[in-house]
């Protein structure tokens, strides 16, 4: 593949997923909702309600309390949950758990690609995603200990951006590889959104509590391709300021507190279509060679809102359904869960295709992504 590289090009070759052991319906997380929220009978059927509508089968999460009623490992054994955990006891239970479900996620990665192709001892480079959790020394410096990785290995992290985090973790990439030909750049992904449950019964909360779970994505990122492989051809975002109160991210005393409002889907109807179109044109390009979508599916309403206002069926969305089907919204991993099953249901003829790419996030912020695939004979 080296004779095939192409000066200032970077391609996504392989990509790891992973999630915690813990997986439960949506009907058994409500069970646990409706009783440790202690619903009245109007609140409880609008979170049913908002259960139903999700578009979610399952969710992952780290924590085995929430298939429980009684006997719990993490929230207190007391009838109103008292003392709710702190921020503290959160983030103890992150670096607790963080890691195995990172390295899940590179061995993953490895386990698809052949033994050659990700030598430890090559990697140039090391992002870690993350907004649900942090300390020091992090995650970064464990994953360098663990995959014994150089010491000397450039670490990037990028924190509390949100769902939209693993284009920046894309981007930084990207630009490493442009500026060398050697780059062989990791990107982890993790996040454990199911520690930061509240049990206040407002509206953000309640529709929080019924999307967000934990998993967590891994890329390589490299300046050559590989047989097949994903172009990185060109980046666009944009802020839509209407929306920063309707999507936003802040800590508080017990645990980090999502705002999260139903007018989301809206927002993101008025501004993805002239954030595509300035990708396109960014990109030198038109929409005819798009056959694949790689659509963040931060809740149903927003994947039917994107489809109404581009046109795309949701057959060609399909991916991103598949995801918010089985694992819900895992914030920054998510987006990469769907570019994983577009590049694993890729057929060898798919080369050029191109592959259209989203992700939102508080700001509120639209991001977008244009990839093309090349595939070549081994």
């Amino acid at each position: 593949m080296k004779s095939l590289q192409k000066k200032g090009m970077s391609y996504i070759t392989a990509i790891g997923t992973a999630n915690p052991p813990h997986r439960f319906s949506q009907s058994t997380i409500a069970r646990f909702m409706e009783k440790s929220m202690n619903l009245n009978a109007a609140d409880s059927r609008k979170l049913h309600t908002i259960f139903r509508a999700s578009g979610i089968d399952y969710r992952h999460t780290v924590l085995d309390d929430y298939g429980k009623e009684d006997s719990f490992s993490f929230y207190p054994n007391t009838p109103n949950l008292e003392p709710f955990p702190s921020t503290e006891k959160r983030l103890l239970a992150f670096r607790e758990h963080a890691l195995g479900i990172s390295l899940a996620a590179v061995r993953n990665l490895q386990g698809s690609v052949p033994s050659s192709a990700f030598r430890t001892e090559e990697i140039t480079h090391l992002i870690v995603v993350c907004c649900t959790g942090m300390y020091a020394p992090g995650l970064d410096i464990e994953l360098v200990q663990e995959l014994a990785l150089p010491s000397t290995i450039q670490r990037t992290s990028i924190t509390f951006m949100g769902c939209y985090a693993a284009f920046n973790g894309l981007k930084v990439a990207d630009a490493f590889c442009k500026a060398d030909q050697k780059a062989k750049v990791l990107i982890v992904c993790t996040e454990l959104c199911s520690l930061h449950f509240q049990r206040q019964p407002t509206d953000d909360n309640l529709l929080a509590n019924a999307l967000f779970a934990d998993g967590s994505a891994a890329l390589l990122v490299e300046a050559a391709p590989a047989r097949k492989s994903l172009r990185i051809e060109a980046f666009h975002s944009d802020l839509a300021p209407e929306g920063k109160h309707d999507m936003a991210w802040s800590i508080g005393d017990l645990g980090f507190e999502m705002k999260l409002s139903t007018y989301v889907p809206d927002i993101i109807r008025g501004g993805i279509r002239d954030l595509t179109n300035l990708l396109l044109a960014r990109a030198k390009n038109n929409s005819k060679g798009i056959r694949h979508f790689a659509i963040h599916p931060g809740g149903k309403k927003i994947l039917e809102a994107i489809q109404q206002e581009l046109g795309i069926t949701e057959e060609q969305n399909r991916h991103a359904y598949t995801v918010l089907k089985n694992f819900g919204n895992m914030s920054s991993p998510t987006v990469l869960f769907v570019l994983n099953e577009v590049f694993k249901n890729a057929s060898g003829t798919d080369n050029d295709e191109q592959v259209l790419s989203f992700a939102f996030g508080p700001g509120l912020t639209l991001e977008s992504m244009l990839l093309k695939f090349e595939i070549y004979d081994a």
